[in-house]
């Protein structure tokens, strides 16, 4: 048996094998609400234009709003042998309402539907993803400010580098995920294009009016050459580049929450919420949440190199290979989702152990650096002779087993004579992260201001 909705030129029905490779319902049924609503706007553009009546528009609009009750109530039967979604919804929507169904269909083809769905649900993705980025930037600059003051080590390396604030460190991941804010917002701008209308390739002879569905579907402006239209998928490469990067942030703080949280660092500590045990090991905490957060970016950027690998070699205009854009797609932008939320609540959750921070920024001879630079200051030397005798200065302490600020002024003296007891007042990690008052740098006073910067920014948003 053909299938009525495209067969008329078939004498038989496609083999099992085939109808099972063919069919996308069981995954692109989720873009239902979008392609109703694309089926809705262009009856109304369709009835405006004296293509089809005004009543067959209105008993279109009436069935389309019964089906998607049906969808939205669990009570629609999805079948495989209609393919896809909008095969689906066409023949429930020929049960409902008979003859003016078949109407529907003038004036589009299944490719700039399809296209058109792939869009809107892009967009709807992309403004989930915004709301969740923008809590998750609202909890890192609300930790950064009540922690502004909070010393931790600075890393290089995973070595101890500089003092630094951990309200300085939330700061970096706002930097950092707002620039995602920001690609997901380009990418949305250029992705906001209405390629209904385009029909299967080469547009339509009907006198239909693209501005009015550009407008009832809310996007900016409608495509401008039917080829592209039909084929393009870069809206959705560049929306799974945006995620990919967005996870590699993510998955960058969630390391950093599973090394603070363990026993050996115990810079920070997790709640319940956001840790599970051991079914062996009564003692356990383990990070899942981060840990799951941390492996995300593998299935993200597998859906951005699966599509790109399928769009490679495509020539114009639109394949059946396309058909593979949505499963991993729609996997990537729902993880990526999750994993923003999950970040969000930890870091809300999570609390620095102050005592254990300040300890660990006072070793290492963190303080280095402040001492070179006083010597560029005060004893007016080249920096890098400032660096030659601080380093002689660091392998005393070192051989001493004393921080620099437990030797005495003679033993300093005794590799410079200029050292002077003025020296004392930069050694402390205190005094090392109130000194960093350049632009971007982590005073305690800045870290308060870009918080406070950023909160307001944030709020309403």
């Amino acid at each position: 048996m053909t299938n009525k909705m495209w067969g008329g030129r078939f004498a038989q029905g496609p083999s099992a094998i085939m109808a099972e490779i063919n069919a996308s319902i069981d995954f692109d049924k989720r873009l239902y609400a979008q392609d109703i609503a694309g089926s809705k706007a262009h009856a109304a553009m369709l009835a405006k234009q004296g293509i089809i009546t005004k009543a067959d528009a209105t008993a279109i609009r009436k069935g389309l709003d019964e089906v998607k009750a049906e969808i939205d109530a669990g009570k629609f039967k999805f079948s495989a042998a209609l393919e896809d979604i909008h095969m689906n919804v066409e023949s429930r929507l020929k049960e409902l309402i008979g003859e003016p169904a078949g109407r529907l269909h003038t004036a589009r083809s299944r490719n700039d539907q399809v296209i058109t769905d792939l869009r809107l649900f892009t967009r709807d993705a992309i403004d989930q993803l915004d709301a969740g980025l923008v809590d998750l930037l609202r909890a890192l600059a609300e930790k950064a400010e009540a922690h502004a003051a909070t010393i931790m080590p600075g890393f290089t390396h995973l070595q101890s580098a500089q003092p630094i604030t951990f309200g300085h460190h939330m700061l970096a991941y706002v930097e950092m995920l707002s620039r995602d804010w920001g690609r997901f917002a380009d990418a949305r701008k250029r992705l906001n294009e209405n390629p209904l209308g385009s029909a299967a390739l080469a547009g339509t002879s009907f006198p239909i009016d693209r501005a009015m569905t550009t407008k009832e579907l809310g996007f900016k402006s409608a495509m401008r050459n039917s080829l592209d239209a039909v084929s393009a998928r870069d809206f959705l490469l560049e929306t799974l580049a945006a995620a990919s990067i967005c996870a590699i942030h993510l998955s960058r703080l969630a390391e950093e929450i599973v090394i603070w949280s363990s026993a050996q660092f115990r810079f920070v500590k997790l709640s319940d919420k956001f840790t599970t045990g051991s079914s062996i090991m009564p003692q356990k905490r383990n990070p899942d949440a981060a840990e799951l957060v941390r492996a995300k970016p593998g299935r993200i950027l597998g859906a951005f190199m699966a599509l790109a690998v399928v769009m490679k070699g495509l020539p114009m205009a639109y394949a059946k290979d396309m058909q593979e854009d949505k499963q991993q797609a729609f996997d990537a932008l729902d993880n990526l989702a999750l994993a923003i939320a999950a970040m969000a609540g930890m870091v809300r959750d999570l609390e620095p152990n102050k005592d254990i921070l300040r300890a660990a920024a006072n070793s290492g001879y963190a303080t280095a650096t402040d001492l070179a630079d006083w010597l560029v200051q005060n004893v007016k030397m080249p920096f890098r002779e400032a660096h030659h005798v601080t380093g002689r200065i660091v392998a005393l302490a070192e051989k001493k087993s004393c921080l620099l600020s437990d030797l005495s002024l003679e033993e300093m003296q005794a590799i410079h004579s200029g050292i002077t007891k003025a020296v004392f007042k930069v050694l402390t990690v205190e005094a090392s992260v109130a000194s960093r008052l350049s632009l971007g740098g982590t005073a305690p006073s800045n870290v308060r201001r870009e918080s406070k910067r950023w909160k307001k920014f944030l709020k309403g948003k």
